[in-house]
């Protein structure tokens, strides 16, 4: 085992996808100091990725982010290209950003695995698929990590670096360095599990959501009113934001993977037949036609409140806790305060009170015969030390 890079030794990384995800690694890296190859399958798609990175770059320069000539220094670092194996031949980490598809992911996979030098890491920014599913296209697994960039991810501050079942430390370890030196904060991910921290942490609540959607009472509107005042976008506004074929996607993924509690609700799969997928069409739970929604708060409903969700969140943080996926509960607040802004799950929590938190989820698991809702042990137990 091992012979792998350390973080510092990476001097070139090849992104794979030129994307908005793959840009804005891209972008990162340049910025970070390291020369990176951005590879697409069409000559189009890495112009569209180093247009897009050429605006980013004079967006930060005219808010004084970066100098004039910060962002040529950086401009010269990025290698467009189409051609993989020129891409990969000499990187030392190589990220791949390409669509949710697990068999594309393989494909990929076995080919970088051919193509790219023996030391070198491959790393999947995937936001759901199974590291182990993905390493297992390649023959050197050990050297398959995740490396999940948050969207925007020139922005975003949070990255999940995950480990599949065969991962070495090393490799994990050199990823974790890199995403350090790209000024981001990584939070390892000792456990190849669905949704990460992240995005498995929001799970419940965004379950939620869907069954008062499902109900059709309180109003997206009513229940939003509640939340708008203390955050920049409330929760089915955000949900429209996301795109509601993503929230479908993401459901649907973690009914197979976590629980049958997760089946995606008939109006939320008749929205995302229909086309209405929310701000990208212009209309989904909200009418985004002439930008973001005006959210009317005037009536708020008084069925639900803020507590509700974050009994939720903290409650599947501690699923977390006891499958052994992270550390311990500080990992899991860093990840959530840097995934999306705000205050851990786990430091709310202290203020509310677990046994606050107790009984919404019962309510909670009551008013829907959710069991996924149900508190965990841990969560009842409530002696969690941050």
């Amino acid at each position: 085992m091992g012979g792998f890079m350390k973080g510092s030794d990476i001097k070139k990384i090849a992104v794979i996808g030129a994307g908005a995800m793959g840009n804005g690694i891209a972008q990162m890296g340049i910025l970070a100091g390291y020369s990176v190859a951005m590879r697409d399958i069409e000559q189009r798609y890495v112009d569209k990725g180093v247009e897009t990175i050429k605006g980013s770059l004079a967006k930060f320069v005219s808010k004084g982010k970066i100098s004039q000539d910060q962002s040529d220094q950086a401009f010269s670092r990025l290698i467009p290209i189409v051609d993989l194996e020129t891409a990969v031949r000499d990187a030392d980490l190589i990220i791949e950003a390409a669509p949710e598809d697990l068999d594309l992911k393989r494909k990929i996979f076995a080919e970088l695995d051919m193509l790219a030098p023996a030391g070198a890491i491959l790393a999947s920014n995937t936001s759901t698929m199974s590291i182990t599913k993905i390493a297992s296209a390649a023959k050197k697994q050990d050297r398959v990590v995740g490396m999940h960039f948050f969207n925007p991810a020139v922005l975003l501050k949070l990255v999940e670096v995950i480990y599949g079942d065969s991962s070495s430390d090393e490799a994990v370890q050199a990823t974790f360095e890199v995403a350090q030196k790209m000024g981001k904060i990584p939070v390892i991910v000792k456990k190849d599990s669905p949704g990460f921290i992240y995005n498995r942490v929001n799970a419940p609540t965004g379950l939620l959501l869907q069954k008062i959607l499902e109900k059709g009472s309180p109003t997206p509107t009513q229940f939003d009113a509640v939340f708008k005042p203390f955050m920049p976008m409330a929760p089915f506004e955000l949900m429209d934001y996301v795109g509601l074929d993503i929230v479908l996607h993401t459901q649907k993924y973690f009914s197979e993977t976590l629980s049958k509690d997760y089946t995606p609700v008939k109006k939320l799969v008749d929205l995302v037949k229909s086309g209405i997928l929310g701000m990208k069409t212009g209309k989904g739970l909200y009418d985004w036609s002439a930008g973001r929604p005006q959210i009317d708060t005037s009536n708020p409903t008084t069925e639900y409140d803020p507590v509700d969700m974050v009994a939720l969140q903290v409650n599947e943080a501690t699923k977390l806790l006891e499958e052994g996926v992270v550390d311990g509960p500080g990992d899991i607040d860093l990840a959530m305060a840097n995934g999306g802004g705000g205050v851990g799950p786990f430091a709310l929590a202290k203020g509310i009170g677990y046994d606050n938190l107790v009984k919404k989820c019962n309510a909670l698991a009551d008013r829907f015969g959710l069991e996924v809702f149900r508190p965990t042990k841990t969560m009842q137990e409530g002696n969690i030390q941050v």
